[in-house]
């Protein structure tokens, strides 16, 4: 008979920001604990809000599913000695099966015999098994833990009740001395406690006590209270971040409009904007022409009892605010940007690597020598060199310290205002893009330049002084900058490689002395090629693939990407097969090679003057579209040689006795070996294992 289970963590207020992929991650985990486990379900489903994770499984079976299991032991010529009788491999492996060897039987597998049992698992009960849900429970990864009391668990946030329902029977099982129970929890302040009879009524009582477990089901009722407050005139901006993170800090919302004066919106709209979005938490109003407009949408975590009151207090908060940017704006204006410049000069970065200002005299010389490098016109390199000398002089504003998510927007705003070039003041913006992994990357070409030296500087600089990120530790979010620069790179078409980039920025390092950073640039290299799988990764690149095009360097990462992406088409082409195996083998036979010198006069077979004359031609056309970082047709010349390797292979004997047709042979093969490496190293993919 099925039963439903329940089991539900509450805590203190998660950080809005864990909780969608922490729902993700129990609801995977349980899927595959319950899938190991061999426990037939009908469904699962994940529950999330501020104070709770929880997870229901519908129609769980009673038992594990029995299952006959067959282990393979040794080859039979281990298992039985001269004279047919069982060896003590053979006991031992029954025995360790726990059975004897009359219950062994010999089968053959790939031509060679094997002894085998068969051993029945029989199921046990299901009840028996779900208090190993404790582990699921504490395995469960956040960005940040912490421990509390004298426990020793690192979790999000203290856990303050655990439910686990099986049926109407308790599952027993405690974490940090918090035991199971069917009791749950509603609103902090509306709801209260709730004893629970099933799992299926788990939904219900908590609306009833304040609480929409369902996280879609709050983030549609915030949407529908929006459309409701919207008018003709007036369009709230509805921002997907946003609404993700009001879903997640509410357990029952209810929507609400405010107001603020008009004569705000003679700040900047950043300003405003951000003052409502990253402080508050509102949606911002525009008209239909795009202007802002003194509203702004709030959400409360309650029912709309004295909602007026409410709204009253929100608009108060946001007037303060409002006020005090309305303040630092005008203060700043009185001062310019070379008065922002030298206070740099008193604001340390990092302790080894000097202070702000000395940060952005480098990231100007790199800057420089990335724009000559790229050959941007004298006016364009002047843009990015101004850019980059002004890069930071926002940090001393009022405005940004603060409102620090500002820094480069009132950059970019005050730079206008001090009549700086429209393209300078759009870089010093785009210098901190993109603000996280997937995040927008900058539009113009000045300010991609920007950003990556900026970023380059700050990455090299760090691990340079030992703080290379470890584990979830990451205080100057080197990973995520890594990723950008890539990104960058790739999405510009850049025609620079990774190594050459940061070469210029190891030249710039050594002459100012600043640390030695022969002593990293091993550790750099390989922490930018953990990025670069990262992002191959994302686009659904295998990591023997990323292996294969980046064994030596990344290169070129926009063609290094479409290498990669080639080659993972490649390998599920059952065609290309026979073309593998050809370049493979060259590959494995190249070691042997004593040099590359080959004397054409000395090939005996026409097979091998076959193969010589493909492989000069395809040198030919495959430089040509190397250079031009054609993927496809670069590879193409590659595949033009399997046919006479298949033909030189099975026509010669490479390894002949003769040690001058050998060496010519062999210098051959290391000179085609070359080549297919030059494009990546095909032997490091697991072919076989696509057809």
């Amino acid at each position: 008979m099925t039963k439903h289970v329940l089991f539900e963590i509450g805590m203190e207020e998660l950080p809005a920001r864990f909780i969608d992929d922490a729902q993700q991650q129990l609801k995977e985990k349980t899927a595959k604990w319950l899938q190991d486990l061999r426990i037939a379900y009908d469904s699962i489903t994940s529950f999330s809000t501020p104070r709770r994770l929880a997870v229901r499984i519908e129609n769980i079976a009673d038992m594990q599913t029995t299952i006959e299991e067959e282990a393979r032991g040794p080859a039979v010529a281990i298992a039985k000695d001269e004279t047919g009788a069982w060896t003590k491999a053979a006991i031992g492996f029954a025995k360790g099966q726990g059975k004897t060897v009359e219950d062994l039987v010999e089968k053959e597998v790939n031509g060679k015999a094997y002894v085998f049992v068969t051993k029945r698992i029989e199921g046990r009960a299901t009840k028996d098994l779900l208090p190993e849900f404790k582990d699921i429970i504490t395995s469960i990864s956040f960005p940040n833990n912490m421990r509390w009391g004298t426990h020793t668990l690192r979790f999000a946030r203290p856990i303050r009740w655990l439910v686990a329902l099986y049926g109407q029977e308790i599952v027993p099982f405690n974490i940090t001395d918090v035991e199971t129970s069917d009791i749950t929890y509603g609103h902090r302040y509306l709801g209260k406690s709730v004893k629970l009879e099933d799992a299926m009524e788990y939904e219900g009582k908590l609306k009833e006590n304040f609480v929409i477990a369902d996280a879609n089901e709050r983030r549609a009722r915030i949407l529908e209270g929006i459309e409701e407050l919207q008018t003709e005139q007036a369009h709230v901006i509805v921002d997907e971040d946003l609404l993700a993170e009001v879903t997640n800090l509410v357990e029952y919302p209810t929507v609400f409009k405010g107001e603020f004066e008009e004569m705000f919106l003679d700040l900047p709209s950043e300003v405003l904007i951000i003052s409502m979005k990253e402080h508050q938490r509102y949606f911002p109003v525009k008209s239909l022409e795009g202007k802002l407009l003194p509203f702004f949408i709030g959400v409360r975590n309650g029912d709309d009892t004295a909602l007026d009151t409410v709204v009253k207090g929100n608009e108060k908060v946001l007037r303060a605010r409002l006020q005090d940017a309305e303040f630092f704006y005008e203060e700043d204006q009185k001062n310019t940007i070379d008065h922002h410049l030298e206070k740099l000069t008193r604001v340390v970065f990092q302790e080894k690597l000097g202070t702000l200002a000395e940060k952005t005299e480098r990231v100007t010389a790199l800057t420089e020598r990335i724009a000559e490098n790229l050959n941007f016109s004298n006016g364009m390199k002047d843009d990015a060199i101004r850019a980059a000398e002004i890069s930071k002089f926002d940090l001393m504003t009022n405005m940004v310290n603060e409102f620090t998510e500002l820094q480069g927007v009132i950059g970019e705003i005050y730079a206008l205002n001090y009549n700086e070039k429209e393209t300078v003041a759009t870089a010093i913006r785009e210098q901190y893009l993109p603000t996280h992994a997937k995040g927008e990357l900058p539009e113009s070409e000045i300010g991609a330049i920007l950003s990556v030296a900026e970023k380059i500087d700050t990455i090299i600089g760090i691990i340079a002084v030992g703080m290379t990120p470890t584990g979830s530790q990451d205080p100057y979010a080197l990973r995520r900058q890594a990723i950008g620069v890539l990104r960058i790179l790739e999405e510009g078409n850049w025609e620079m490689n990774v190594e050459d980039l940061l070469q210029i920025a190891y030249g710039i390092y050594d002459e100012l002395e600043i640390e030695k950073i022969d002593d990293y640039k091993e550790k750099i290299h390989e922490f930018f090629k953990l990025r670069a799988s990262y992002l191959l990764k994302e686009a659904g690149i295998e990591q023997d693939i990323f292996q294969a095009v980046m064994d030596k360097e990344i290169g070129n990462f926009t063609y290094a990407m479409a290498k990669a992406r080639h080659l993972s088409e490649k390998r599920h082409d059952v065609a290309f097969k026979e073309k593998e195996e050809a370049l493979v083998r060259i590959l494995n036979l190249a070691d042997k090679a004593e040099s590359m010198d080959i004397t054409p006069e000395a090939f005996e077979t026409d097979s091998e003057k076959a193969l010589y004359e493909q492989f000069e031609q395809s040198k030919i056309d495959f430089k040509a579209h190397d250079e031009a970082h054609d993927a496809i047709q670069a590879f193409e010349q590659l595949e033009a040689l399997a046919r006479p390797i298949h033909g030189f292979f099975d026509n010669n004997m490479v390894m002949t006795d003769n040690k001058e047709l050998r060496n010519n042979r062999l210098a051959l093969v290391a000179a085609i070996s070359s080549l297919i490496l030059e494009y990546a190293n095909l032997a490091l993919i697991e072919w076989k294992q696509q057809f």
